[in-house]
């Protein structure tokens, strides 16, 4: 039983580790950072209890980031632009093949982190809706 242990340990390290490099690269560009460097650090504290103390302050920075994201029409409209172009950008690298490092690996990424950032973007918009109306969906 030893062996899967480590197994899941180093799908743990990998699958976290991953999260919380790509959310701090995302930490300079519009898009879900603060999010991902907090599911990372939550998917390695499983593993490693030593990083909970962590948790909880960037969980409160992530909500307070997310909040402020769709707190004015202009911040929304500029979010949501942002992740519009950015699936535009995913298919004219897809398509193009004279763009530097064209093709579908990198259009593919594109695409998806777009994804990724109205998807977040839908859920914050939802749980500060929710927060003012006195509601309970988060």
């Amino acid at each position: 039983m030893r062996g899967g242990r480590s197994v899941k340990k180093v799908g743990v390290v990998a699958a976290g580790g991953a999260l919380l490099v790509v959310g701090v690269l995302l930490l300079v560009l519009p898009g879900p950072g603060l999010l991902l460097v907090l599911a990372g650090l939550v998917v390695l504290a499983s593993e490693f209890p030593a990083l909970e103390r962590y948790v909880d302050p960037v969980r409160d920075r992530a909500m307070k980031a997310a909040e402020d994201s769709v707190a004015s029409p202009l911040r929304l409209a500029g979010s949501v632009l942002a992740g519009l172009l950015l699936i535009a950008a995913g298919v004219v690298w897809g398509l193009v093949e004279s763009l530097p490092f064209s093709g579908w690996s990198t259009g593919s990424s594109l695409v998806l982190s777009g994804l990724v950032l109205l998807g977040l973007l839908v859920w914050s918009y939802r749980r500060v809706r929710a927060k003012a109306g006195g509601g309970s969906r988060t």
